[in-house]
């Protein structure tokens, strides 16, 4: 049965942060905010409770979950090589609203669909997000909705569309930006766009000492 939990409140956050560590660590789905969207996550490294999340949104293992973190060292052990344009966004927009596509660590022990060896990696802009992802670790998240219907931007949304899968909820309030974050992928020689969202490409482009169109059209 599933439990929704008022993270507005302070006594209702403490005990939704603790039932969503204890539900992730125990291999159930939790649905939590983000500054972004609202997700559905759980541990990173159980393959198990990846496999429901994609059963639970409809989505079959050629579309990856992508991995949120909770600091800005966790990507150093989670890929084989940082690129420097890497380090550079991450220092610009992390914790934010911007995903990046890197080369995995060969060594790592999860299975997060058909990735090819690359994994999307975010550290969200979200105090209770971070704290439950500091607890639990590494944990793959996707939006929070079933696939093809629009991302939830409220707990609510979310419990509509993915009902008695989820274990815990955790409602922040509506979604403060309601839109995706901004993929860029740093796995080739040169960075490119592909997805524009909460970030913008200029913005982007400003960090890396790029022009915008380059890193647009490289994305076509």
């Amino acid at each position: 049965m599933s439990t929704v939990y008022d993270c507005t409140e302070p006594q209702s956050r403490s005990a939704g942060i603790a039932a969503a560590v204890g539900a992730a660590r125990s291999g159930r789905l939790v649905v939590l905010p983000t500054d972004t969207l609202y997700g559905i996550g759980c541990d990173a490294f159980d393959a198990d409770a990846v496999a429901a999340l994609l059963a639970a949104k409809g989505r079959g293992r050629d579309m990856p979950v992508p991995v949120l973190v909770g600091s800005w060292h966790t990507i150093d052990g989670l890929v084989l090589s940082v690129p420097l344009a890497a380090r550079e966004l991450t220092r610009a927009f992390w914790p934010g609203g911007l995903s990046l596509v890197v080369q995995q660590a060969p060594s790592l022990a999860w299975d997060l669909g058909d990735t090819d060896g690359t994994v999307m990696l975010r550290m969200p802009l979200h105090p209770v997000a971070i704290e439950v992802l500091r607890e639990v670790g590494p944990m793959a998240v996707s939006s929070a909705n079933v696939s093809g219907r629009p991302p939830a931007t409220t707990a609510d949304d979310a419990r509509e569309q993915l009902g008695e899968s989820v274990s815990v909820y955790l409602d922040g309030g509506p979604s403060a930006a309601a839109t995706a974050s901004t993929i860029v992928d740093v796995t080739g020689p040169t960075p490119r766009i592909l997805r524009e969202g909460a970030i913008s490409a200029e913005k982007i482009a400003e960090v890396l000492d790029l022009d915008a169109a380059d890193l647009r059209g490289a994305a076509g």
